[in-house]
């Protein structure tokens, strides 16, 4: 007989649960009675059936579930490029600035006789493909121009990189198939956030056959650096091309979190209008067409245009779809031409604004002006300003036969120091003649004061302001003095890090009064800090979130835009208030892609914005902060100057303001933090940073995303006073060098003292009149050791916020100088 199958056993609801060990503090039963406060945890007296599947409904249940995945898969592929969704955007960008892509494009354009190829206004070359059931559009953006080219892979759904086969010239030499700007261009994206990829090599023909595959594993291996897991093809021919448009549309699409949040589209027409008589002078309204991505908009928010700014909206048309994918429906759609000419009959309108909801462009507080107080200049103190900009001769004291070339390198002497005497006014002309000059030994009012000469060997002379300024101009230019200024720089930097933050006490200047800004701490991870104690006046006009990451949080869920037009519509977008110069300038930039973002609530207000940046390996200059750079934050391009600090996990405290230690320099390869004044922006975000060389030109220093949006962020620079010991006992020595005067040792009496080699200490008393002082160690001193001092004070960044690049760099930087 056999034993019958029993089945498992299985507990009831009425099983015992022990009490589980905690681990941690031990806490008392008085504690854990306050905590409880009587109640009891109640349990729960249902039973969850638990019942096991059977093989076949296991079996059943996961094709189930790989069925519905695959039809997700495939619904997202097949609504991207349709006839009903925006068709599939591809950037074609060579890697080479020699090669012409038209190639590429009429190999792309003559693949199959039954497509459909048009152009937009803008230069967008549309084909429709019945075969593939999908639309393709192309944008060529202008080789050399490397916002262009980021603005065109921004939006774009693909991009399609060109690289020409490898080939020896004539001398024998190997050309090399990605040159430098290719480089630029490939590191550029890859910190912006690239999109899928294709990459087709050309020109294989102008090689031997036999060479074709050597040639293709050469460019595979090359694009490997950049590209690990990408697969080069051949673009020679029609089914070449035929492959990579199969590739394009077929292949997985990367999502880029940043863009893809956002509403956005390329322009298609761009039409600047004026004649509205409730605009300002100047200003108009830009109609922009395109095929909207991203996320729903709204016509009450607000759109920001590179180079241009942030705007409002009047309303949302929705025009007639002029580039279909079948030859059939062109009997009832209207041309490219007929767009261009106003003939387009169809368009509806979607939206008008609601003034009672609409976005403010209102970006800064206004502050009111009697919450502090306030002084006006005395008329004396106008009148005396009016004199001195009205001023147009120098008065100089130069020797005898000194010509005016030559009397603009030496310092200006007003007229109040000619009347006071040479006496008064040689020991100030001295340091300023060191500084003007510092290769000659003896500057003209020191010899004056040294020698014994004659007085009649000096004569006054008056010269005009507009020669000094021609000669200042002509400096400016020269080499000599960048060079000098960056030997200067590279000492600084270079001493910084050998010795950071340490700082020699003047002698001329009391150090209570030239360290007044600054104060002691007990301890920089754990002494307080109040994070709103003397603000600068800038800080009123900014805005602060209570919570960052929730607000983000909320914001990104994209419950905030239920209303507006859906991502595929072909639309027609009313910006108003656009200034008409700017329209100009961007008309003067054919190849140069016109795209429009539209931002999240709170995005167009000012605060202070922190970014990670990370070295890039290309630049080997120590970037001092406060330095102008060029940001690209995501969507945004701004000017700025920022301030930088270490990049840490520490906090001072949980419940208190960050605070971090300021870095005076960005050396490279290292990772700081900048904070500076620009509109928020919710992370993930990528951010690129640009500095502008001598040439004119600018160069890519660093790569890294936004951090947070935090003016609480306390960036503390630290300045270490350094003394020496000049008697030693047994744990007390007498140091001296760190003061020159016995009220600054009793003023800095109660800061705590450090040496290099780790002893701590503390100012017991002065000893005499000229800055010695005794102090008292843990331990007994070395001989070699170094006495130091920390001093620690709040910095802020300077609001110089710039959102104008629409210019060249050159040209955009002299105007703001001269202004």
């Amino acid at each position: 007989m056999g034993i019958e199958k029993q089945d498992r056993h299985r507990s009831g609801v009425f099983k015992q649960s022990n009490k589980l060990h905690k681990t941690g503090r031990h806490r008392s039963k008085g504690s854990i009675d306050n905590e409880v406060k009587g109640k009891v945890a109640s349990q729960s007296m249902l039973k969850r059936a638990c019942r096991e599947l059977r093989k076949e409904e296991r079996r059943n249940q996961s094709q189930q579930i790989r069925k519905k995945k695959r039809e997700e898969v495939l619904t997202k592929k097949r609504s991207l490029g349709g006839s009903l969704a925006a068709p599939l955007l591809v950037a074609v960008i060579p890697l080479n600035q020699d090669f012409d892509p038209q190639s590429a494009l009429s190999l792309l354009t003559g693949t199959d006789e039954a497509a459909i190829v048009s152009k937009s206004p803008t230069g967008v070359i549309h084909i429709g493909m019945p075969r593939f059931k999908q639309r393709f559009s192309f944008i060529f953006p202008s080789l050399g121009d490397t916002f262009a080219n980021l603005d065109a892979a921004k939006i774009a759904d693909s991009i399609l990189f060109l690289v020409p086969a490898i080939r020896k010239s004539t001398s024998g030499s190997t050309d090399a198939p990605i040159d430098n700007w290719g480089e630029e261009i490939m590191t550029a994206m890859i910190a912006q956030g690239l999109p899928s990829v294709v990459v087709a090599v050309m020109d294989l023909e102008t090689i031997h056959p036999k060479k074709w595959h050597d040639s293709k594993q050469q460019v595979q291996k090359l694009i490997s650096k950049w590209l690990p897991d990408e697969k080069v093809m051949p673009l020679e021919k029609t089914i070449d091309a035929l492959n990579v448009l199969r590739r394009l549309g077929l292949q997985k699409r990367r999502s880029l979190s940043y863009r893809d949040n956002r509403p956005h589209l390329l322009a298609e027409n761009v039409t600047f209008k004026t004649g509205d008589q409730t605009m300002l002078k100047g200003h108009g309204t830009l109609e922009v067409t395109g095929y909207l991505r991203g996320s729903r908009m709204s016509v009450n928010g607000l759109v920001h245009i590179p180079g241009f700014g942030e705007f409002q909206m009047s309303q949302i048309d929705a025009p007639q779809d002029i580039y279909p994918l079948e030859k059939k429906r062109t009997k009832d759609l209207c041309t490219a031409s007929d767009f261009e000419m106003g003939k387009n009959a169809a368009t509806r309108i979607l939206e008008r604004v609601d003034s009672n909801i609409q976005e403010s462009l209102q970006s800064e507080y206004i502050p009111d002006p009697l919450d502090a107080e306030q002084t006006w200049p005395t008329s004396e103190e106008l009148a005396d300003a009016e004199i001195k900009l009205t001023k147009t001769k120098v008065v100089k004291l130069l020797p005898k036969g000194t010509s005016s070339y030559q009397a603009a390198w030496i310092p200006d002497v007003d007229d109040e120091e000619l009347n006071q005497g040479s006496e008064s006014g040689s020991d100030e002309g001295s340091d300023e003649g060191m500084a003007v000059d510092a290769e000659q030994p003896t500057s003209m009012y020191e010899l004056s004061e040294n020698e014994s000469g004659d007085e009649n060997d000096y004569e006054t002379m008056t010269i005009s302001s507009d020669a000094a300024l021609d000669d200042q101009r002509y400096d400016q230019q020269m080499d000599m003095q960048e060079e000098r200024q960056a030997i200067i720089k590279f000492k600084e930097a270079k001493l910084d890090a050998l010795f950071p933050d340490e700082k020699d006490t003047p002698q001329n200047v009391p150090a209570r009064e030239y360290f007044a800004k600054y104060r002691g701490l007990e301890s920089f991870r754990t002494s307080p800090w109040d994070p709103k104690e003397n603000l600068p006046a800038d800080y009123a006009r900014i805005f602060q979130f209570e919570n960052f990451d929730r607000t983000r949080k909320r914001i990104l869920k994209k419950s905030w835009n239920e209303c507006g037009p859906t991502p595929g519509w072909y639309i027609t977008i009313h910006v108003t208030e656009v200034n008409q110069d700017l329209y100009k300038a961007y008309i003067t930039k054919v190849e140069q892609p016109l795209i429009l973002f539209g931002l999240l609530p709170h995005e167009h207000k000012m605060s202070v914005l922190n970014v990670v940046l990370k070295r890039t390996t290309n630049n080997s200059k120590a970037i001092e902060s406060k330095t102008r750079l060029l940001f690209q934050c995501g969507f945004r391009k701004f000017y700025a100057l920022p301030i930088f600090s270490q990049h840490t996990n520490g906090s001072k405290h949980k419940k208190a303001a960050i605070v971090f230690q300021y870095e005076r320099y960005f050396h490279p390869g290292s990772t700081v933090v900048a904070s500076m004044y620009a509109p928020v922006t919710f992370p993930p975000c990528p951010v690129m940073c640009y500095i502008e060389n001598q040439a004119g030109d600018l160069e890519l220093i660093a790569t890294g995303s936004v951090l947070s949006v935090n003016p609480d962020r306390l960036v503390i620079k630290r300045v270490v006073l350094s003394g020496y010991p000049f008697k030693i006992h047994k744990r007390s020595a007498v140091v001296r060098f760190m003061f020159f005067n016995r009220e600054d040792i009793n003023w800095f009496k109660p800061v705590q003292l450090r040496t290099k080699h780790g002893r701590r200490g503390h100012i017991k008393e002065p000893l005499g009149t000229h800055g010695h002082m005794k102090c008292v160690f843990d331990g007994q001193l070395k001989s070699q050791d170094t006495v130091l001092m920390n001093l620690y004070k709040r910095v802020f960044p300077t609001w110089t916020y710039d959102p104008y690049v629409l210019a060249t760099p050159t040209k955009q930087t002299d105007d703001i100088e001269m202004a």
